[in-house]
Order: C-alpha cells, then structure tokens, then sequence
C-alpha cells in the first residue's frame, strides 16, 4: 500500500521560492503621485532632516519676539500687574521720574523688579534687535559676555538679537519674492507654451530684451530717488526674479500641450482655461517645485549683497548684510562676521539639501 503525501498548504506570505512578496510595491500602487514623492523625499535622510531643521529656524526666528525681548512679558511691580511687550508703561508710572517709555535695563528698574512682591518673567535672551544698554561700561563692538552670548556689534546692540530678528527678515523677505516670481513666472511660462505660434514668439523676444536690461543699474537709481524699503527690494527684484523659471514651464507646457488627455479634454469641450488648470499645470509642477529651494537661496543671498551694498533695507531694519558690513569695518572683532557667515552658510546648505532630495522626489526614475 503506498501512501501519498498530504501536500503542504501554502501561505499568502510565502511564495514556492521562499520569498515574501513585496507588499510595499503593492501599497505603493496605490498611493497618489505627489503621496510617492513624499515616500521618496522621506528616505532622503539629509533632505528630510534638513527640511525639519529650516522649519524649526522658520518658527524660532517668526516668533522673535517670545525668546529675544528687551520687555518683560509680564511684570508685577508695586501690586500692578503689567504686559509691557504688548504696551509699555512710563517710567513715572512705576515710580520713576520720567514720562518716557521705561527702559528695562535701568538699574532704577532692574533694582524695582527685585523688590519683594515685585517680579517679571521675560525672554531667555534679554535683549531686542534695536535695543542698546546704555548704562554698559563695555565699549562697543564688545566681546562674548554672559550677558550678551555673541557679544555686541558696533552700535552696542546685542549679536544675537540682531542674527534673530536679521534672519527673519531674510527669510521672509525670501519667501514673499520666491512667491512673487513663481507666480509670475508660471503664468508667463504657461501662456508661451500653451499657446505656442505667434504668442510664444512675441513674449519670447518680450523676455529677451526684459533679460539684458541691466538689474544692478535699475536699483541703484531707484535707491537714490527712493527711500529703501522692504517693499521697494520686493517689486524691484521680483521684476526679474521670474525670467528663468518661465523657461522651464514654458517646456513642460510645450510637452504636454500636445498629449492625448489634452487632446481628449479639447474634444470634450473644455475651455484653454479648464485644460490648463485641471489638466497641463498640474502635470508641468515638477520644475516648479523642486526650484523653490534654490530661488529662496537666491533671494537670501540678494538681499544679503544689496545690505552690504548699501542698497537693501534702511539701517533700523535688522539685516544680516548690515552685520557682514559691520564686519568687514571691525575685522578684529571676529563675533560679528563669523557667527552671521556661519549663519548664512547653514541657511544655504539646508536649503540645497531640501533641493535636492525634491529633486530625487519628483525624478520617476526612482521606485
């Protein structure tokens, strides 16, 4: 009597090799395009982290105020309970002798709060990015003390604050310009591709000659006749900012304008309008994202050389090209151009990693 083997029954984690299928290609089926990218970006190590990093230098520096304040948040003093960051009270109404706004770094002050019932509860770094403490016997720029970490610059105004409040303003300042000039550049790109023929050739000349116009010669004119400002920089420079990126999305448009679901959505009905929006632009972003990085760094460093320049902000904004500037005046005091190049240096290199791991995101090479 032969006797026949039971068969082994088989698994679903098991194939007949002995190899377990890859589930993770099976979820990523189905997983949306951009949900892709972001599994990509993520295991881009030194992307990732370094996106984290930025994102927690963007908080630190928007709330400057909550961790670099020459005003307590709030102050108990002769049983009145006060916010002076949010309104300052007068001298004489602590029990001064002047009307003027009260100067926290007063010894009269500093001696007030530390009376028994009195107290104030401020920010970790005492100092604001215009604030000078004129009852200090260092002679400015000082060095490092323990009660300026970074040492003072050549007005006697706190390094720290100064990098803080600096940093804000450039990043920001960044942001508002990368926007700007997508903006711009996307629509001009997008009307150059999508509609192609004698439209493409007309605005293609138009940024020819908007492209030699000499930038430099345009700010300086304007800085002479001008008051500098924030806004002023923002207009002037977005004028050009968008000139390179029009390129790019002028190509993808150029490619997808003449594909079958473009073709298919023009046989339906829809207008230019409707294609471009729901169709082309969506399937021509990959150029625009992966630039945002690069273009605030470039943003970051033009405001930078306008500052130094002398062409930037006015001197009672905090800026980090004033600091380089005060730099190369003080050479020898090495704690203001070396923690502001230090700055600047990690800023762009975050920014480059970021980059370059979108770049490796949106590449459909990559599994």
């Amino acid at each position: 009597m032969s006797a026949t083997a039971n068969p082994v029954p088989q698994t679903d984690s098991v194939t007949e090799t002995g190899a377990t299928p890859n589930f993770n290609a099976q979820r990523a089926v189905s997983l949306s395009p951009y949900q892709r990218a972001w599994a990509r970006f993520k295991r881009n190590r030194l992307g990732y982290v370094s996106l984290w990093i930025f994102v927690v230098m963007l908080v630190v520096s928007t709330g400057a105020e909550l961790f670099s304040n020459d005003k307590p948040f709030v102050t108990r003093i002769n049983g009145q309970l006060l916010f002076p960051m949010i309104s300052n009270p007068s001298e004489k109404a602590l029990g001064g002798d002047f009307v003027t706004p009260t100067d926290w770094k007063d010894p009269f002050i500093t001696e007030l709060s530390k009376k028994d019932g009195n107290w104030s509860l401020g920010a970790i770094n005492p100092h604001s990015a215009q604030s000078t403490d004129y009852f200090s016997k260092a002679v400015p720029p000082s060095p490092p003390t323990t009660t300026n970490w970074l040492g003072t610059d050549s007005n006697g105004r706190d390094m720290v604050a100064r990098l803080l409040y600096g940093f804000r303003v450039s990043i920001w300042f960044a942001v508002a310009l990368t926007i700007v000039g997508t903006v711009i550049g996307v629509v001009m790109g997008a009307i150059m591709g999508y509609f192609g023929g004698w439209v493409d050739l007309t605005l293609q000349r138009v940024v020819e000659i908007w492209g030699a116009v000499p930038e430099l010669y345009f700010l300086i004119i304007f800085a002479a006749i001008f008051e500098p400002s924030l806004g002023l920089l923002l207009i002037l420079l977005a004028l050009w900012s968008w000139l390179g990126l029009s390129d790019y999305v002028r190509a993808e448009f150029l490619r997808n304008r003449s594909l079958e679901y473009v073709k298919a959505a023009r046989a339906l009905g829809l207008s230019n309008m409707q294609i471009i929006r729901r169709h082309v632009l969506p399937n021509s972003l990959t150029p625009v994202i992966t630039f945002i990085p690069f273009r605030m760094s470039a943003a970051i460093l033009a405001l930078t050389s306008l500052d130094f320049l002398g062409l930037g902000v006015p001197a009672s904004v905090p800026s980090l090209g004033q600091l380089l500037l005060q730099g190369k005046a003080n050479l020898d005091a090495w704690w203001i151009i070396f923690p502001t190049f230090v700055l600047l240096t990690v800023t762009m290199l975050l920014l480059t990693f970021i980059g370059d791991a979108l770049r490796d995101a949106f590449d459909t090479r990559k599994s």
